[in-house]
């Protein structure tokens, strides 16, 4: 899977990933297995001393292959349907682990 693949919702999600490196996103919405962008979910920066800061560096990359926590995650997200994730752990531009509300249960 490429980034040039990606409808609009999933590169949204990938470039904030990338932009926010070490944190989480909160409340981002899921539907008809897409991320929704209205309204935007929360979205928490850490910064970590003494060390690198700030977006990744293939945030400027055209097109690149998806390293595999990054598909595993839009393979859930994609399973979901409806739902709404009330939290991703972001490390290292990475998904980590997410937490999520399914709305079709």
């Amino acid at each position: 899977m490429y980034k040039s693949s990606l409808t609009a919702g999933f590169l949204w999600l990938l470039a904030t990933m990338q932009r926010i490196n070490y944190g989480r996103i909160e409340g981002l919405l899921i539907l008809n297995g897409e991320p929704i962008m209205v309204p935007l979910p929360r979205c928490i920066i850490e910064i970590k001393f003494c060390s690198e800061n700030g977006p990744r560096s293939e945030i400027s990359t055209d097109d690149f292959v998806l390293k595999a926590p990054v598909r595993d995650m839009f393979a859930q997200i994609t399973a979901f349907k409806n739902a709404v994730i009330l939290k991703i752990e972001i490390k290292g531009g990475l998904p980590f682990s997410m937490t999520v509300e399914d709305r079709a249960a």
